[in-house]
């Protein structure tokens, strides 16, 4: 099957965590056989500051590190319709501008023989629930939703008739533990800043902890504000700035440790959401000490996969725990990673797409879909 994903960026993870995502479920669907596109606008703010920020070159560096992956770049004299008839199924992300969203829509509704997907992961639907509510998705087939609160959220709202939960998930072949890699710092946390939506938060969780024990810390992440970066440096910080999601795993493991901090909308309103990060993390088999959220779906075994701190003492507490005992935080490691290995990669989370699309699918998807599962029966006798 052909699948086309319209993504704010494939090429730029510059505060842009879903291409984190689309990348591991893109090539994990390559390695099946099925065709790939993506699309982008040209003017999609994650990539302009990624060459602000880090300059050409890090265009270049995604084509060397992902070269099975391409990405299309769309103005508005793109022949959308064209390339949606090239494809079987069609995954909407819900960062596309809304009159595309529509239009792509009514290419479905007036005889477009595709399935149609509208993907969300990210807060918007509680924290800015009217330019959600202004989407026309009547056209869509389905929603994909990256929790189940959301999920649910989308029925009470009417914003769907056919909507699936659907939770990020680590891409294993990049994220995975380098025990080959020596460990020379404590403690890591990768993650943006934002706007304010956890500021009081790493406060409490990373920098006051981080000062107390006299850590060797680092931080990657962008958008953080001169106060923010005063606090980190005072605090004996080292912050780095912005870091490609490829070399996240390598970072990992340079550290003995590292830190959840969820933002406030998903602990308030989206309980049950991780985001990407985590799963990464773990698949990187590094030990984790999370800041409070709510695991409503037990996605995972709290205080064996991870360790939960309740406030900033705690989360203190627990560092030095972890980075006195290396026979404990290995163990938590080694948990961790197996978890996600045997529920959350993006090879579990195909099979999940593929499981709805054989229901959900059009006619054709469902006969192909089929007729592969007879297949793959007939040769596994």
């Amino acid at each position: 099957m052909q699948f086309l994903f319209y993504t704010h960026s494939l090429v730029s993870d510059w505060n842009h965590g879903n291409a984190h995502f689309l990348r591991g479920i893109a090539r994990d669907l390559l390695r099946r056989g099925h065709g790939v596109g993506a699309l982008e606008p040209r003017d999609a703010w994650s990539r302009a500051n990624l060459v602000a920020d880090q300059g050409p070159g890090a265009e270049a560096e995604f084509a060397r590190v992902f070269p099975m992956l391409s990405s299309q770049r769309y103005g508005a004299d793109f022949d959308h319709e064209a390339a949606l008839a090239a494809a079987d199924v069609v995954i909407v992300h819900e960062w596309t501008d809304p009159a595309l969203i529509a239009r792509i829509g009514r290419a479905r509704q007036q005889g477009g023989d595709f399935t149609l997907i509208f993907h969300d992961t990210h807060h918007r639907a509680v924290s800015a629930e009217g330019e959600i509510a202004g989407l026309d998705l009547s056209g869509y087939d389905l929603v994909l939703a990256f929790g189940e609160t959301l999920r649910q959220r989308y029925l009470a709202a009417g914003w769907g008739q056919q909507v699936f939960t659907w939770h990020e998930a680590a891409d294993a072949a990049l994220f995975h533990p380098m025990p080959e890699v020596e460990k020379t710092r404590d403690l890591i946390w990768i993650g943006n800043w934002g706007d304010d939506e956890r500021s009081a938060e790493i406060a409490a969780f990373l920098i006051e902890p981080v000062r107390a024990l006299g850590l060797s810390a680092t931080v990657r992440g962008v958008r953080y504000p001169q106060p923010a970066l005063s606090a980190l440096a005072e605090a004996g910080i080292d912050y780095g700035g912005w870091i490609a999601n490829a070399e996240a795993p390598r970072a990992f493991a340079h550290h003995r440790l590292t830190v959840h901090i969820p933002r406030r909308p998903y602990v308030e309103s989206l309980p049950g959401i991780p985001t990407i990060r985590m799963f990464e993390a773990l698949a990187s088999g590094i030990p984790l000490i999370s800041a409070p959220w709510d695991d409503a779906e037990g996605l995972f075994s709290p205080g064996r996969d991870f360790l939960f701190a309740r406030d900033g003492g705690e989360m203190t507490r627990l560092m030095r725990m972890l980075l006195s005992d290396p026979a404990m935080a290995a163990e938590l490691a080694a948990h961790g990673l197996r978890t996600v290995l045997s529920r959350h990669t993006c090879r579990h989370r195909i099979d999940e797409l593929l499981a709805i699309l054989a229901i959900h699918g059009t006619a054709g998807i469902r006969a192909e879909l089929a007729s592969s599962s007879s297949r793959s029966k007939d040769a596994a006798a």
